[in-house]
C-alpha cells in the first residue's frame, strides 16, 4: 500500500508536534543505571554521649546520574524546613526494608560518594543494606544492588 503525499505529511507533522509536546524528552531521555552500592569503610564517633559507628558507602556508577537530578527543586515539596531540597532524595535501606538514613538536599551525582548511617556502636549492623534514588520530578525510583557492611 502506497500512502499519498498529503497523507505522509499529515502524518510527518503529527510525529513533529507529538514530539514537541512531550518536549522533546521522549527521544532524548535515556534510560539511567541502578545504582552500584559499594561498602568503603567504617569510623567510630560520639554524638549525645552514645558511642557510635558509621557506615560509609558509595555509588560506584554515580557519573551516570545527570546533574540536573540533583539541583535544589523548590517547585516540589519540601524536605521539613529546607524549601530548596533536591530534586533526588536518596534513602539507605536495610536488606529487609527498614529505612536507616536519607538524605534530601545532595547538590551534584559526585555526593553520592559520601553516603553513610549510624547505630550504636554495640548494636549488631544489617549484613546487607541499599541505596534507593527517588526522582521526585520523574517519579522514578532507582534502586541498587545489595552492599554488604563489612570489608
Amino acid at each position: 500500500m502506497r500512502l499519498s503525499l498529503a497523507v505522509r505529511a499529515t502524518l510527518l507533522v503529527s510525529l513533529v508536534l507529538a514530539s514537541l509536546a512531550n518536549g522533546g524528552t521522549a527521544m532524548a531521555r535515556r534510560a539511567l543505571p541502578n545504582p552500584v552500592l559499594v561498602f568503603t569503610g567504617q569510623e567510630q564517633f560520639t554524638a549525645s554521649g552514645k558511642q557510635m559507628t558509621r557506615y560509609r558507602f558509595t555509588v560506584d556508577n554515580r557519573a551516570d546520574y545527570p546533574a540536573e537530578m540533583f539541583a535544589a527543586a523548590p517547585d516540589l515539596p519540601p524536605c521539613g524546613a529546607n524549601t530548596k531540597a533536591s530534586r533526588t532524595w536518596v534513602d539507605l535501606y536495610d536488606q529487609t526494608g527498614k529505612r536507616l538514613n536519607g538524605f534530601c538536599a545532595l547538590g551534584s551525582p559526585n555526593d553520592l560518594s559520601q553516603i553513610w548511617f549510624a547505630i550504636e556502636s554495640d548494636s549488631v549492623p544489617p549484613s546487607w543494606v541499599y541505596v534507593e534514588l527517588s526522582d521526585r520530578k520523574t517519579n522514578t525510583k532507582y534502586k541498587s544492588n545489595l552492599a554488604e557492611t563489612t570489608m
